[in-house]
């Protein structure tokens, strides 16, 4: 069994849900019920307690008096892994959330999501408005993963272990490596099912609540996450210092400003 960091919040057992096609989707919560609640979704090759607890935002959230619902979303985590492509466009995985959501029996939540979660956030936000009042959206519009990545190395790598020469597919592959029980092939199946359909954001398109954008500076996508927040009606951007893309949600200065972000009414 994984330890926890000294002071960070507990791993409860994961809480399964099913999907619409029966896959196990593992779901974690933490604070009084009767709180307002966050839910909180990964990026690719990430985890509940990677992402959310071992940074310490679950902790600080909670002792900010909100209820956390986190999800591992499907092919991570503890979750269900399947193999086909298919099982993983767009609208699938905001069919996860909002099934999250019905078996809760929450109406409406708070989100936050950085990097794929950010990217499903923006579409669950845009999708379903009256279910998400105000968001924070991390790392995006990065959430087409492997968009920038050569899929056949990756292949390679996860079918022949073949090395990786690109270094953009490295850095991907060597992110899904660091993260015990990430399935490579299955992660290369995922960034393939999120090709099959348009799943870049829509400025044209953007969610009506106040959205919180944040981005490290040194994010290669940080113009274009700031141009996303500026095509947002009601949204606000934040410049992560010293950060990009793989460490900043371990950042206290994003935990913090979002946390403030969310607190407001």
């Amino acid at each position: 069994m994984e330890s926890t960091p000294a002071g960070l919040t507990e791993m409860p057992p994961p809480q399964y849900i099913m999907s619409a096609e029966g896959h196990r989707i593992a779901t974690y919560a933490w604070g009084d019920d009767s709180a307002d609640t966050v839910l909180c979704v990964h990026g690719f090759a990430s985890s509940t307690r990677d992402n959310w607890v071992d940074t310490g935002w679950v902790r600080d959230l909670t002792r900010a008096g909100f209820r956390v619902l986190a999800v591992d979303q499907r092919g991570h985590g503890a979750s269900d892994k399947p193999h086909d492509p298919r099982d993983y466009t767009m609208p699938a995985l905001v069919g996860d959330l909002l099934t999250v959501l019905d078996t809760y029996l929450l109406d409406t939540v708070l989100y936050a999501g950085y990097s794929l979660g950010g990217r499903v956030g923006w579409q669950l936000l845009v999708d379903a408005p009256h279910r998400v009042t105000r968001g924070v959206l991390g790392g995006i519009p990065d959430g087409r993963p492997l968009a920038r990545v050569d899929i056949d190395q990756a292949r390679a790598y996860a079918e022949s272990g073949i090395p990786v020469t690109d270094r953009v597919t490295l850095n991907y592959v060597t992110l899904a490596e660091r993260v015990p029980g990430n399935d490579l092939g299955v992660l290369v199946a995922l960034a393939e099912g999120m090709r099959l359909g348009d799943a870049d954001p829509d400025p044209a398109n953007p969610p009506p609540q106040p959205v919180l954008f944040a981005t490290g500076s040194q994010d290669a996508i940080l113009e274009q996450s700031r141009q996303l927040a500026a095509a947002t009606p009601r949204g606000t951007f934040l410049e992560i210092p010293e950060r990009h893309h793989f460490n900043a949600p371990g950042s206290r200065v994003f935990r913090q400003e979002a946390i403030a972000y969310l607190s407001e009414r």
